[in-house]
């Protein structure tokens, strides 16, 4: 299911909604274990997983930026800086599974938020693939979601600079 796009008063939001037979607990790990992160998110790193913890970007120079958390409720919630926005993830024991919502706060669009919220939508088809023990490509996944998020992202009318 592809992000809901959306403007607000200070920019935009996408949410991503996914649901998982796997329990709160697994999906958590997913998101908190660096084991498992480098699983779906290899660049991705949580260095100090608490409040006013932060997590490592792997710039792919031999460099890293810090990101802060800015929400964190163990086992619920998660959220980071993603450069001048953020990105949250929520989880909620549902029917036995989970529902995991991905929110990314945008604060203005860019030609660069179509490729990020491919991104995310692709990461988190891995995450389920791993999960249900499948196999995925991660660069086809994301070369499929682009075009779309590009054209969702073209249809809001928005003129970069």
């Amino acid at each position: 299911m592809r992000a809901e796009i959306i403007q607000v008063e200070y920019g935009y939001t996408a949410t991503f909604e996914r649901k998982f037979e796997q329990s709160t607990e697994q999906i958590w790990a997913m998101l908190t274990d660096n084991e498992k992160l480098q699983l779906w998110f290899p660049e991705l790193r949580v260095e100090k997983l608490e409040e006013e913890g932060f997590l490592s970007f792997h710039m792919g120079d031999g460099t890293f930026d810090n990101m802060a958390i800015t929400d964190f409720q163990e086992g619920k919630v998660v959220a980071f800086e993603w450069a001048e926005d953020e990105v949250r993830f929520e989880l909620q024991e549902e029917n036995g599974g989970t529902k995991l919502r991905l929110i990314e706060f945008i604060s203005r669009l860019t030609p660069r938020t179509a490729r990020d919220l491919a991104g995310w939508h692709m990461c988190l088809d891995v995450i389920h693939a791993l999960l249900d023990d499948k196999a995925i490509e991660r660069e086809q996944e994301w070369e499929r979601q682009y075009p779309e998020y590009k054209r969702l992202i073209d249809s809001m009318g928005v003129e970069f600079d």
